[in-house]
């Protein structure tokens, strides 16, 4: 799961599979958009601290569109978007309702293989570079292959966004890290 600080910042793409039955009414509480305010002008600046990486690689991401569908679209051709229930890419949802430890779902990645979801953590505190922030919530992806499962990590903090990625291999039940990315720095304009 080799995934660019682009990613870092506004992950990357795989087809849903699950769909929820029939309409529903949102979930009290926070939504996706308050752990990830999206608006045309906002940046995030993320410190690539990976294993393999002999040196830290900073990237910043701006938003710099909303397109006609109600994507944000930021300046690495990254994409997402939020409802009541989930913040999405072009192509999965990211981080889902309800907000609550073994909370899932799952992306279809091929055609024999999903990735799978989970609310891994509720209420935590992160410490990176840009600040140490309270009540993030950690989503947790797999997917299996080959005998080999790939992991990552995400820490969302509310109004703030994507505040630590990492990602790792785990063969033979061996888990080897392969990206760290935590934010340096934000800039919010708006919502």
């Amino acid at each position: 799961m080799n995934r660019s600080l682009a990613i870092l910042a506004l992950a990357a793409g795989l087809a849903c599979a699950h769909a929820p039955a029939g309409p529903q009414a949102p979930a009290p509480g926070p939504g996706p958009a308050d752990y990830f305010p999206l608006a045309v002008g906002n940046a995030w600046t993320y410190r690539d601290r990976s294993p393999q990486q002999p040196d830290a690689v900073q990237r910043t991401v701006r938003i710099v569109q909303r397109d006609r569908d109600g994507y944000f679209v930021d300046d690495q051709r990254g994409a997402l978007r939020a409802d009541a229930d989930c913040l999405h890419d072009r192509a999965r949802r990211l981080l889902c309702k309800p907000f609550a430890p073994g909370a899932t779902w799952s992306s279809v990645v091929g055609p024999s293989t999903t990735e799978r979801y989970e609310i891994a953590g509720v209420n935590e505190t992160v410490a990176v570079p840009a600040g140490t922030f309270q009540g993030c919530v950690r989503v947790r992806a797999r997917v299996r292959g080959g005998g080999v499962e790939q992991v990552a990590e995400q820490s969302y903090a509310p109004g703030v966004g994507l505040v630590r990625l990492e990602t790792f291999v785990v063969v033979n039940g061996v888990a080897r890290p392969q990206v760290r990315g935590e934010l340096e720095s934000y800039r919010l304009t708006g919502r």
